[in-house]
């Protein structure tokens, strides 16, 4: 059917729909485009993962995989890593970057679920979010991926530039935008969400050169058309703007 003059632009009436009303698409083509998305942590069991999450922040999963398995070589459970010396373990991960800091993280998480959780990773929000170094992003991870329990949504550097390029939140604040998806998400659909758009993120919505004619949300996505122009714009590489 031909579209009638007074019809509106693409974008236009994708601004005009709600977040709410444009959602269950999205969903439908993030699951049908990924329907085996899956973390690319490489871990056993929660504590683990706990400790691969910590070091991914400001890292890339791929540096962070080839560090863990000599940190679980050395130090294979809680106990063992609350007794570790600090500049052995900044040895082993300072590759990761921010190692001094993420090395005190390690050690004083450790120490607490040794001594507060007898040596198991506690599987509530607010048991987590107590333990040194572990913020609302690493709880959800290790609650949803390792546990099963979709408390929340993940909100990292990724998902809050595709986000917000979807239109599904305005906020920079990662806990602003957890609500935003909370009130978006079916419960179940919750851990699924948040590994796909990490992925999408990492590899399609990127931040400098978005892949939008790779991207199987661009129907849905009022910033599609922004993007593109703003790609024509910009010159080849290799070239100067004269």
């Amino acid at each position: 059917m031909n579209k009638s003059p007074a019809d509106p632009p693409a974008t236009v009436a994708l601004t005009r729909r709600t977040p709410r009303e444009r959602f269950p698409a999205l969903l439908q083509a993030l699951r049908k485009d990924r329907p085996e998305a899956r973390i690319e942590l490489e871990y056993h069991g929660p504590f683990e993962l706990l400790v691969a999450t910590i070091l991914s922040a400001q890292c890339t999963d791929t540096r962070v995989n080839k560090v863990t398995p000599e940190v679980f070589k050395r130090w294979p459970t809680p106990a063992a890593l609350a007794a570790a010396d600090t500049t052995q373990v900044e040895g082993v991960i300072r590759s990761t970057g921010f190692f001094r800091a993420k090395a005190r993280a390690l050690i004083g998480c450790s120490r607490a679920i040794t001594e507060r959780h007898a040596g198991s990773v506690p599987r509530s929000m607010e048991a987590l979010t107590a333990l040194p170094g572990v913020g609302r992003k690493t709880a959800n991870v290790v609650l949803g991926v390792a546990y099963g329990e979709a408390c929340g949504v993940v909100v990292d550097t990724h998902v809050t530039r595709v986000c917000r390029r979807l239109g599904l939140t305005r906020h920079t604040d990662p806990v602003r935008i957890e609500g935003d998806l909370l009130a978006l998400l079916p419960q179940s659909d919750r851990v699924y969400f948040s590994i796909a758009m990490v992925l999408h993120g990492r590899y399609v919505c990127l931040a400098r050169t978005p892949r939008c004619q790779e991207c199987a949300l661009s129907a849905d996505c009022p910033s599609r058309s922004r993007t593109m122009m703003s790609d024509r714009r910009r010159p080849p590489r290799g070239r100067g703007r004269g």
